[in-house]
Order: structure tokens, then C-alpha cells, then sequence
């Protein structure tokens, strides 16, 4: 099973592949998706719709992860960035109707054993579940790893986060 974990945002979103058999997760490719800020929001939006679209020719998931958002202040950068993650949701349930989210500490509960933890701490716990000799790079793009790891080790119970 490949899974692909996306971190979402309008400036950077983070991508990053697994793919698993039997609980097995190995490490396939991550990156992110950029686009600029004095760039008009529709073609931002475009950018990244032609992008995931070519993560999903390149990689052919069989799961899509999406962290999903929280914001407490800023409400600007919320309807950005949910403009963002609803253009790469279209564009996945195109793909596929395997589409799960899960909250950032059910993330950090999958990955370390603690919702509280901070990001260096899910970064060095990625590293050695995927036994790579560093973390996937930039942060974006390990949270995105950090995503699809978690639907991994949900195994029976992913079923609950399925998107509705």
C-alpha cells in the first residue's frame, strides 16, 4: 500500500510518500509544493491543483492523509490555507475515495506516544520508524511523512478517519 501524507498550506504544502506491507513502512519521497505570495490567489490555487495532480500520476497512491487544520488567531491565513487543502482534497477524491484526516495530536500521539509533543520530537521519531539516517527535509514535507505514518499505525481503526 503506498500512502501520501499532505501537510496543507498556500506557501508551502508538504508531501511525502510511504509505502507499507504488513505494518512495514519504508520511506519513498517527500517534498513540497510552492507558490509565491505575489502571485494572484487563483493561480496559486491552479499551481497547486496541477501539482498534486502530478503527485498522483508520479506515485499512484492507494491512501491520501490530510493533517488536518487548526487555527486559534489568524482568520485570513485560515481561509487561504483552507482554499489551499480544499483544492488538493478535490484533486485527490479524483484519484481516490481513500481519503483520511487526522488532527495534528493524533498525529503526535501515532508518531511519538505523546499529543503534547513538539515538532523536533515527531521529526526524530519519523527518523528512526523509517530508519532513515536523517529527517525528510523541509519541515513541511515531514509533517506531510509524519501524516501518512500515522494512517500506517492506525491500521484496523484508519476506517474512523476516513474523510465524510
Amino acid at each position: 500500500m503506498r500512502i501520501l501524507g499532505i501537510d496543507p498550506g498556500l506557501a508551502t504544502m508538504g508531501w511525502g510518500l510511504i509505502r507499507t506491507d504488513r505494518n512495514d513502512p519504508r520511506f519513498v519521497s517527500c517534498g513540497i509544493i510552492e507558490t509565491l505570495p505575489e502571485t494572484p490567489l487563483p493561480q496559486r490555487l491552479l499551481q497547486i491543483d496541477q501539482a498534486v495532480q502530478a503527485l498522483l500520476e508520479t506515485y499512484q497512491p492507494d491512501a491520501i492523509v490530510f493533517e488536518q487544520l487548526f487555527f486559534a488567531k489568524n482568520v485570513t491565513t485560515a481561509f487561504t490555507v483552507g482554499a489551499a487543502r480544499g483544492v488538493a482534497v478535490a484533486r485527490c477524491a479524483r484519484h481516490t475515495e481513500n481519503l483520511y484526516e487526522y488532527t495534528p495530536m493524533q498525529i503526535k500521539q501515532a508518531v511519538v506516544g505523546y499529543g503534547s509533543a513538539d515538532k523536533q520530537q515527531v521529526q526524530q521519531m519519523v527518523r528512526l520508524i523509517l530508519k532513515l539516517p536523517e529527517h525528510p527535509r523541509p519541515d513541511d514535507a515531514a509533517d506531510a511523512v509524519a501524516a501518512a505514518l500515522t494512517h500506517c499505525q492506525a491500521g484496523r481503526f484508519g476506517s474512523l478517519h476516513l474523510m465524510k
